[in-house]
């Protein structure tokens, strides 16, 4: 069966789009592992990789109906592989980036999205805690009032919003967007390719110090939350269309 997933190398950049767009490139397992086996095993040919999604949404997260441990182990080892990757990684949001897919947007070196994208970290409205090592990778972006902001109350965060906190590169014009990508890219893809390695490497080092720590934290943490009254609860409501009572256990 094909995946909702297109990899492709040409000109020195590898392109990763979710294509999923009926569903909002709502993720699975197989396209979660599929983009990581891209990366890890992309060449010295690739110079820039580029992730994106197909339609009006950059990726609504993890399909509820499939969300559970592993779900999240394949989207760890994708940020694992975003972080680690000796090349610069761009994030092309689109749309909304929800969950999950908020995570690895914000994991790239450099997101820029359309202005009337959105980012939301949802976990709360589930009953479950942020994973896709978010607890650090906001914090390191926009501190812990932030962060926090984001993680506890679950609201939308505008691309305008977003760029003048820090959480992503630039926010631009809707109409513009397409080029203004074409034109990141190309400016990483023609640029000094072992410097932007090695710098990379070093900005990672200062400021993602625990990241392999938070992944392993969350993952700990919402194992048992999967299992709370309140994780059932968010989940059973989210596909009823309708609010969770959460009574906090």
């Amino acid at each position: 069966m094909k995946l909702p997933i297109i990899i492709n190398v040409a000109d020195g950049v590898l392109s990763i789009s979710w294509n999923n767009p009926e569903r909002l490139n709502a993720f699975n397992i197989a396209m979660l592992d599929a983009a990581t086996e891209a990366i890890e095993t992309a060449t010295d040919e690739v110079r820039v990789i580029v992730l994106s999604g197909v339609g009006r949404a950059f990726s609504s997260g993890g399909d509820v109906s499939g969300i559970n441990i592993e779900m999240v182990d394949s989207g760890h080892r994708l940020v694992r592989a975003i972080t680690r990757a000796r090349q610069p990684v761009i994030s092309g949001v689109n749309g909304p980036a929800v969950g999950m897919a908020c995570s690895i947007a914000v994991a790239a070196d450099l997101t820029v999205a359309k202005r009337s994208s959105y980012f939301l970290m949802a976990f709360v409205n589930l009953g479950v805690m942020p994973d896709g090592g978010s607890t650090e990778l906001l914090a390191a972006s926009i501190g812990r009032a932030r962060a926090n902001e984001m993680v506890m109350l679950g609201e939308r965060l505008y691309a305008d919003a977003a760029a003048q906190l820090g959480l992503i590169y630039k926010s631009v014009a809707d109409n513009d967007y397409d080029h203004e990508l074409r034109v990141l890219v190309d400016r990483i893809r023609t640029g000094p390719t072992r410097a932007l390695a090695a710098t990379k490497k070093a900005i990672a080092a200062t400021t993602l110090t625990h990241l392999d720590e938070a992944l392993d934290r969350e993952r700990a943490s919402q194992t048992g939350l999967f299992e709370t009254n309140d994780g059932r609860e968010g989940l059973l409501a989210f596909v009823e269309k309708r609010k969770a009572v959460f009574l906090g256990r």
